[in-house]
């Protein structure tokens, strides 16, 4: 397989899809490339399917083949495919005009003649006399041409190809343009379907993006239904195979176009030194850096230089342009990421001079470092910044969450009911939805309408999926503070139960893959969460036949391909599932947040990142009770410092207490703690499930911390609602409510301040508990999730 990476002179690293274009081979030519005018004559009248009404214009055909043959007779060359390319045959079809102006005693019609020209030339493409270019196919757009191909040639694998269970997930224009793709590739190839190659398919994309400037044109199609009919010996769709692996360190040396081959090879050998020991993100970073970021730019500014030992003016200007981004057509821009280059390059000089004491062969490259440990200075200070930076970014958008939570809920069932309202209605039919009039569309897959007002065109069947995986998005995130790439690696086997030996009690835990640290960890899912997890899996189920697809997801950061799985957060593109990508992830949020249309105090647009959430989960959750330390392993931090930095409004002296305590804690703590608790100690860890039963639900505390809200339940976010005491919550609320009354007649003003923050938290209590009690309500049955469930110790 032939692989040419475009642009080797810039960075390119970060392009994923590789662009195939194999090196130009010599044509091939077919089986009766050196016959006789008279012998492919012959050849014609012993064909299996005769072009033309059932046959019966056999001789029309004859005489067209034969005037053909005696055209390209008249241009240079020994064989049929070499007359064919001479007279320039591939680039048009203008060559037929003079063929039938050439008898001028016939009086037919221009259309009969030009319909035996046609004829005769199916004939030669059908014996295989010759071998057109893509180009001459493209514009051939003959389906009667394409129709006796795939009758003539291995007519039993195109069948299997009609039958390919792929064929159920494409829409009919799918299907057949895969299928014209593959005959195109008979007749340009001289092969059979079941002889074509992965090449062939790449050759012919190639062709595409070479002049069509996309590389459609059934490509895809052609690749899963020869995949499917087992012509193709290969796993996975045809994206999957165009995609980056982890390229070899030269590769991304070679990205930047070093000039000073010494260089560059120091640089190679270097990062391979280094790589054993880093992961392939960090690969990557490090090549940018000391490549890119550095001796490119040095090449650059001081065409010659050659060696790693640079005059001090050399190394001042370099640190000097390092301080701003500039590239072409772009506006300049402070480079955030300076001090971090600066480090790689010294760390990158004091390697080389640690290494050249044990290995001599690294001596010659042991010369001055250009970076100084004074130009490293300030990490501290641009950690406090961008920590401070972080605060204010949460503190701005945690106020808005719940407009956020309430946009993507409402936005979701509007999309829903408009798509079942179009559902009903019949092609050109009118309707009316939220004010809007819209007229249903007759499309042969999706629920399409067009808005009368405006004419707009709009597909429903994508809108409303765009608004539901919209709103599990932001629903997953909020309720867990994952990572977006766990978001995208959560599966169905994610979902674990635990049983409570004592009670019986099942507890469901989510098992969250290691994205950024090799340390997994597991969440108890709260009732909010299981309801949308549920919901999700219902989708899933209903839209693939009552099973999850196995799909494999790739690793953006590592360029790995991973094990087919069923991933909760996938869709289709096309007809084949797909995981969903980091960038669908920030669109669906995108899109949520201009309907909110939520801004800070400035009045600008805020955006929100998937990273936002987790630190506004992290910050909600320590606010509200829960102790540093547990909320740093939720969210599968190494150290509770890292925690911290999340915490936009907690406050620094209670961290300096918290770290005074510990520090006091573990200089305290009896060496007996070290050890596996006994079974009183389990027994004691169990019982405390049993103690978090309250009136309302479950109290979701951490084992050993204690209640911080006093037991006053209703303003705890820990606080998990049993559906089944909503009665009793709307109770409390119009209890509250009176007493908030009583309490301003009698002027007691501090006990209605009190009452009314609880109101508050009882209400935002019951619309959650509404919200998931809807989604109850909209699933027709019970999800079985299909939880294996881990027994206790007995």
């Amino acid at each position: 397989m032939s692989r040419v990476v475009t642009g080797a002179s810039r960075r390119t690293s970060g392009t994923f899809l590789i662009s195939h274009q194999p090196p130009p081979l010599a044509r091939t030519a077919g089986p009766a490339d050196h016959l006789s005018p008279a012998e492919v004559l012959a050849v014609v009248r012993q064909l299996p399917v005769m072009p033309g009404a059932d046959g019966k214009r056999a001789g029309v055909a004859q005489r067209g083949a034969h005037k053909i043959l005696h055209w390209l007779l008249t241009y240079p060359g020994d064989t049929w495919q070499q007359r064919w390319l001479a007279a320039g045959a591939d680039a048009d079809k203008n060559w037929m005009q003079p063929i039938e102006d050439a008898d001028t005693g016939d009086t037919r019609t221009p259309t009969a003649k030009r319909t035996e020209t046609l004829l005769g030339l199916t004939c030669l493409l059908l014996c295989r006399v010759v071998l057109p270019d893509y180009d001459f196919l493209s514009r051939l757009k003959s389906a009667r041409v394409f129709a006796l191909t795939r009758a003539v040639f291995s007519p039993e694998v195109f069948a299997r190809i009609e039958q390919a269970d792929v064929r159920a997930h494409m829409s009919t224009r799918q299907f057949l343009t895969g299928v014209a793709a593959i005959t195109k590739m008979v007749l340009h190839t001289g092969r059979n379907p079941e002889h074509l190659t992965v090449e062939d398919l790449f050759a012919l994309r190639g062709w595409n993006l070479a002049h069509r400037s996309y590389a459609g044109s059934g490509t895809s199609e052609a690749w899963d239904l020869l995949r499917a009919a087992g012509v193709l010996p290969v796993e996975g769709p045809m994206h999957q195979a165009l995609l980056h692996g982890q390229r070899s360190t030269a590769d991304l040396v070679d990205d930047y176009g070093i000039q000073c081959s010494p260089v560059r090879d120091l640089l190679v050998r270097y990062l391979d030194e280094r790589r054993p020991g880093v992961d392939y993100g960090t690969l990557r970073n490090m090549a940018s850096m000391l490549t890119g970021a550095f001796w490119a730019d040095i090449e650059r500014h001081h065409p010659g230089i050659d060696s790693l030992h640079l005059p001090a003016g050399v190394a001042e200007a370099w640190k000097d342009r390092l301080h701003f981004v500039t590239r072409e057509n772009w506006p300049t821009k402070v480079r955030k990421s300076r001090l971090r280059i600066l480090i790689a390059v010294r760390s990158f000089y004091l390697d080389i001079q640690q290494w050249a004491v044990e290995d001599p062969s690294w001596a010659e490259f042991a010369v001055p470092c250009p970076v100084r440990p004074t130009d490293t200075q300030g990490g501290a200070k641009a950690d406090k910044k961008r920590t401070a930076e972080i605060h204010q970014r949460i503190r701005d958008r945690l106020p808005h969450l719940p407009v956020l939570v309430d946009t993507a809920e409402r936005h979701r069932a509007e999309q829903a009911v408009l798509l079942k309202i179009a559902q009903a209605a019949q092609p050109d039919e009118k309707f009316s939805h939220g004010g809007v009039d819209y007229q249903r569309i007759h499309t042969p897959k999706h629920v399409c309408a067009r808005n009368t007002a405006t004419g707009e065109l709009v597909n429903l069947t994508r809108a409303e999926s765009d608004a539901f995986w919209a709103w599990a998005i932001i629903e997953t995130l909020r309720h867990t503070g994952i990572r977006k790439e766990e978001l995208l690696e959560l599966t169905h086997l994610a979902l674990v139960s635990y049983r409570l030996p004592d009670t019986g009690e099942v507890v469901p835990l989510l098992q969250i893959m290691p994205s950024k640290t090799d340390q997994e960890r597991l969440l108890l899912v709260s009732p909010e969460l299981s309801s949308v997890l549920a919901t999700i899996i219902t989708r899933l189920r209903h839209d693939n036949n009552g099973s999850i697809p196995l799909v494999s997801r790739r690793d953006s950061h590592e360029h790995v391909l991973g094990p087919k799985l069923p991933h909760l957060f996938q869709h289709k593109t096309g007809w084949s599932p797909t995981v969903t990508s980091t960038a669908t992830v920030q669109k669906s949020i995108d899109h949520i947040l201009a309907l909110a249309g939520v801004t800070d105090h400035a009045g600008r647009p805020l955006r929100h990142t998937p990273h936002d959430f987790r630190r506004m989960f992290a910050t909600d959750a320590v606010t509200g009770g829960l102790p540093v330390h547990i909320a740093a392993r939720l969210l599968g931090h190494a150290t509770v410092t890292t925690t911290e930095a999340y915490l936009a409004v907690f406050q620094n002296d209670l961290i300096r207490s918290y770290r005074t305590f510990l520090d006091h804690r573990r200089a305290t703590r009896p060496s007996e703690e070290y050890r596996e608790p006994t079974d009183e100690e389990w027994r004691e860890f169990q019982q405390h499930f049993n103690l978090r039963k309250v009136a309302l639900g479950d109290c979701g505390r951490p084992y050993a911390s204690p209640c911080q809200h006093e037991h006053s339940c209703l303003r705890c976010p820990m606080l998990r609602m049993s559906p089944t005491q909503r009665p009793r919550l709307v109770e409390i609320i119009h209890n509250l409510d009176e007493r908030i009354t009583e309490a301003r007649v009698n002027g007691w003003l501090g006990e209605a301040e009190g009452l009314t923050y609880s109101l508050a938290k009882a209400k935002e209590k019951l619309v959650s508990l509404d919200r998931s009690l809807n989604r109850m309500r909209d699933t027709p049955g019970p999800t079985v999730l299909g939880m294996p469930i881990i027994s206790g110790p007995h």
